[in-house]
């Protein structure tokens, strides 16, 4: 018998194909069998032009807030189509919502001066409203994310006295492929579906719709990378058997651990 937490045990993966590698590889390393099934994909925006717009005048922001790695990505591809150097705004502070969307930004040349201890949008805006920065008015702030998104972020800053402006970065839609591929994957069994985000959640219960599979999954039980993805699945009828902390991938794997 293997001394791995997770031998036997088939998970369901449901982020990007870009970016499901560190847990399923994780995953793995505990002996589970990682099933994935994109249920995101990353398109660009409807129009670039909120975006270009925003890019051409980042010298006028004093912070930017970036809540993702792939708002990240999509912000430097955007800025090099443009000929716009992001190293050279060294002047522009960065909060980013956690330590991956941080590296991301990083890498792209941005300076990062403030990442939550909780990786979710209502503790970056707590972090965010502590600075003595947020105590005047005026201060102007871009928010890129994904085209539907929460507005906790730019209501609680607006609030704040702050100009903030949110653009779309990027869209989130279900690929073509992955209706199918769940389908063929639960007919093979599912211990566990993992959960990194609301938007993987709704997603994925939308693949479920049209390959006319029963929401929520029989037998299957559904960890969540934090409380606002848990809440999520309350509200779409899946009651989370766990929930990672920290909320981050690594925690998430422990989460799939101590679940099953």
């Amino acid at each position: 018998m293997s001394a791995l937490p997770l031998a036997g045990r088939r998970v369901l993966v449901t982020r990007a194909l870009h970016q499901a590698g560190k847990l399923s590889e994780g995953l793995q390393a505990l002996g589970a069998e990682a099933v994935e099934v994109a249920v995101l994909e990353i398109r660009p925006p409807a129009s670039f032009d909120a975006l270009d717009a925003a890019l051409h005048q980042l010298k006028s922001y004093d912070w930017v807030v970036l809540t993702s790695a792939n708002a990240v990505r999509a912000i430097a591809e955007r800025a090099w189509v443009l000929e716009i150097g992001l190293h050279q705004l060294a002047r522009l502070k960065v909060a980013a919502v956690g330590e991956a969307t941080a590296a991301a930004a990083r890498k792209a040349g941005l300076q990062v001066a403030l990442v939550p201890e909780a990786y979710v949008a209502e503790s970056l805006v707590e972090r965010l409203l502590e600075g003595i920065q947020f105590r005047t008015a005026g201060q102007r702030i871009l928010l890129a994310r994904a085209e539907v998104a929460r507005d906790v972020i730019p209501d609680a800053l607006r609030q704040a006295g702050a100009e903030v402006d949110v653009v779309d970065a990027y869209r989130n839609v279900l690929p073509e492929a992955a209706p199918e591929q769940l389908r063929r994957a639960l007919a093979e069994g599912i211990d566990a579906a993992t959960f990194t985000s609301s938007s993987s959640a709704t997603h994925l219960a939308e693949a479920a719709r049209v390959a006319g599979v029963a929401w929520p999954f029989a037998g299957v039980a559904a960890v969540s990378i934090g409380p606002i993805t848990s809440q999520t699945l309350w509200e779409l009828g899946w009651k989370p058997a766990g929930e990672a902390s920290p909320f981050d991938v690594a925690g998430l794997i422990d989460a799939v651990v101590r679940t099953l």
